[in-house]
């Protein structure tokens, strides 16, 4: 099923906003519907899109309350819609198209706490294949690829400031603007005198399968 957000200096996953996880909570949370479950699983199992009448006669359930929750699931994000005539005509008289549904392409993930291994993924993976392309050590390739990721992401916060010298000297805008984006990425971050504490880890799992790798 995911939601995911993209930026513009990068071209790895990157966390989601508040409001982009609250909507994939509502989501899966809809799901807990026993009739909406049957619908949502007939559609996706069907390579083509079905429209209300055929759900309806397949799952026998009244077509009025098919079309409520293919419109919800619609609306979550989990079913995507398109029209077509399915009469083969075309022209006057040839009728209004129907409203077809299937599987959204969207992914739709709920992660307590928040975990991000797509993110470890995509890292890995393209410092795999530089590593192949440079004859590089992959692990290199990857703290770098790593570092210019976190960089593109705090150039993305206001208050970033661009050279080594003046990163040194943070301010509580500068704090501001890091805890934000800790915050975003599922760090959990809490700010203790002058240190700023994770009370959460997105890859927790990879330190403890691959610590050479993972630990910083």
């Amino acid at each position: 099923m995911g939601r995911k957000t993209h930026t513009g200096t990068s071209d790895e996953t990157v966390g989601k906003s508040s409001a982009e996880s609250s909507a994939d909570v509502a989501a899966v949370a809809s799901l807990d519907e026993p009739t909406r479950r049957r619908i949502y699983d007939h559609v996706c199992a069907r390579a083509l899109p079905l429209s209300r009448d055929e759900v309806a006669e397949a799952l026998g359930i009244p077509r009025r309350t098919t079309a409520f929750h293919l419109d919800r699931l619609a609306e979550l994000g989990l079913l995507s819609v398109s029209f077509a005539r399915r009469t083969g005509r075309s022209g006057p008289g040839a009728g209004r198209p129907a409203k077809l549904y299937q599987r959204s392409v969207d992914e739709v993930s709920v992660s307590l706490p928040p975990r991000h291994y797509d993110l470890a993924g995509h890292l890995l993976a393209g410092a795999v294949a530089q590593a192949q392309q440079s004859g590089e050590p992959p692990r290199q390739v990857l703290d770098q690829r790593a570092r210019d990721f976190g960089r593109a992401m705090a150039r993305e916060q206001s208050c970033w400031r661009e050279q080594p010298e003046q990163r040194e000297q943070s301010g509580p805008a500068e704090t501001g603007a890091l805890m934000s984006l800790l915050e975003v990425h599922g760090f959990e971050p809490r700010l203790t005198g002058s240190s700023i504490v994770l009370n959460n880890c997105p890859f927790h799992a990879l330190p403890r399968n691959t610590p050479s790798w993972s630990a910083g």
